[in-house]
């Protein structure tokens, strides 16, 4: 009896442990390295190949410090000037949850 009861706690455990990880998986920061890490950086500067190809501006431009979270939102949905626009492959969520993971690096 003690032993079904110690099996049961240790799989509802297991069970509570995988499903955090699949949380987190869908957070900003686990989608930003996914879909931006490639041209955006590390922490938003565009030092990459992919960045400094596409000329990126990095986070700490004047241009991109000024918009709001509602036009990164936009330019995330619709892309701007050589990003690809991700209204087809991001939920609203998950596009609002990258931008604020993003908007991390104004800081």
């Amino acid at each position: 009896m003690k032993s079904s009861i110690r099996l049961a706690l240790a799989l509802a455990g297991f069970a509570f442990s995988v499903s955090t990880v699949c949380f987190a998986q869908s957070s900003g920061e686990a989608i930003y390295k996914q879909k931006c890490l490639n041209c955006h950086g590390v922490s938003g500067l565009a030092n990459s190949g992919v960045g400094k190809g596409m000329k990126v501006k990095p986070v700490s431009d004047a241009e991109v410090r000024k918009m709001t979270e509602a036009e990164m939102i936009q330019a995330t949905r619709n892309g701007m000037g050589k990003m690809q626009p991700y209204k087809d492959s991001l939920t609203d969520s998950q596009t609002r949850a990258v931008v604020a993971y993003f908007r991390t690096f104004l800081k």
